[in-house]
C-alpha cells in the first residue's frame, strides 16, 4: 500500500508546472490575484505542507474573469460555493479561488492588495497575502477535522515583530475575542516567546474582555460558533433555539448559502476519507 501511495504522489516538477501554468493563465488575462494558503505559511514560517490545492485570493468581482482565464487554459472550473469559493481543476490538482472565508467574513478587498508582499514564483513576479490577512482568515477555522491554530502560531513565532498589530486588531473588529484566544494559545505553546506579543496589544484585548458586557438584546440568544465550524454548532441553531450568527448583516451569507454549505459536509467528509485511505 505504501508503494502505491508513493507512486501516486505528484513530483515537485509536476507541481511546479501546475503552479506556473495557473499563475501564467491569470497574469496573461490581467486578473489580479494573491497567493495564500500553505504556500505563504511556508514562505513566512518555514513550515512545509504537501497539498494538492493551490490557494489564490481574488476580489469577488474578479472571480468570473479568473474562472474564464483558467477555463481557456484547459482547466475544469466551478463556482463551488458562491459565497466564498470557486475551483479550477487540471488532472488531480486544484486551484482554489478564494474571495472570502467559508463563514462569509474576511472578504478580499483592495487592502489585501495594497498590503501584499512581493515575491517570485518560478521566475514570475507574484504577490503574497500579507501575514496579518492570513492570520485573520485562518483564525476562524476550528473544525473538528481541521484547526489552523498551528499555522497562526508558526506565523506569529516567525513574524511577530514585523506585524502591523493595530491593523490586525482592526481586522477582527467585533471578533476580537477570536484573536485574543489565539494569542493566549501562543503564550501556552511558546512560554519563552510570550514577550514577542506586544504588551499594549494584550493589555488592550484583556481590558476589553474585563469590560465586555452581554449584548443588549438578551432575548435573542446568539451562537457565533457557526462562524468557527460549519458542523459542530448546527445543533445550537437547529434544535436549541440559538440565532445563527451567519445571518447577521455583516456576514456575506444568506439562508441558501448556509444550506448549500451544510449540505456539502457529508460529501466532503467522504472525499477526505477516500484520500486518507
Amino acid at each position: 500500500m505504501a508503494v502505491t501511495k508513493a507512486a501516486g504522489r505528484k513530483t515537485k516538477s509536476s507541481l511546479d508546472d501546475f503552479h506556473l501554468r495557473s499563475v501564467t493563465a491569470l497574469q496573461d488575462a490581467n486578473v489580479p490575484f494573491l497567493i495564500g494558503g500553505a504556500y505563504v505559511v511556508e514562505v513566512y514560517a518555514g513550515v512545509s505542507r504537501r497539498t494538492k490545492d493551490f490557494d489564490l485570493y481574488v476580489r469577488p468581482n474578479h472571480v468570473e474573469a479568473a474562472l474564464k482565464a483558467l477555463a481557456c487554459a484547459g482547466y475544469a472550473t466551478d463556482l463551488t460555493f458562491p459565497h466564498w469559493l470557486a475551483k479550477a481543476k487540471r488532472g488531480r490538482d486544484y486551484v482554489d479561488l478564494i474571495f472570502r472565508a467559508g463563514n462569509g467574513l474576511c472578504e478580499v478587498d483592495d487592502s489585501w492588495f495594497q498590503r501584499a508582499h512581493d515575491d517570485e514564483l518560478l521566475g514570475l513576479h507574484v504577490k503574497l497575502c500579507a501575514p496579518e490577512e492570513m492570520i485573520w482568515m485562518k483564525a476562524y477555522i476550528m473544525e473538528r477535522e481541521r484547526f489552523d491554530g498551528a499555522d497562526i502560531a508558526h506565523i506569529l513565532v516567525s513574524c511577530a515583530e514585523k506585524l502591523d498589530w493595530q491593523h490586525l486588531v482592526d481586522r477582527f473588529g467585533p471578533d476580537w475575542r477570536v484573536l485574543l484566544s489565539h494569542l493566549i494559545l501562543f503564550g501556552y505553546i511558546y512560554p519563552t516567546e510570550q514577550a514577542r506579543i506586544p504588551t499594549a496589544i494584550m493589555n488592550h484585548l484583556i481590558g476589553r474582555l474585563r469590560n465586555d458586557a452581554a449584548p443588549a438584546d438578551e432575548h435573542k440568544r446568539l451562537c457565533r460558533g457557526t462562524l468557527l465550524s460549519r458542523k459542530q454548532y448546527l445543533v445550537d441553531v437547529q434544535r436549541w433555539g440559538f440565532h445563527d450568527a451567519r445571518l447577521e448583516k455583516r456576514v456575506q451569507m444568506g439562508s441558501q448559502d448556509i444550506a448549500h454549505w451544510t449540505k456539502a459536509i457529508p460529501k466532503e467528509e467522504q472525499a477526505r476519507q477516500a484520500r486518507d485511505s
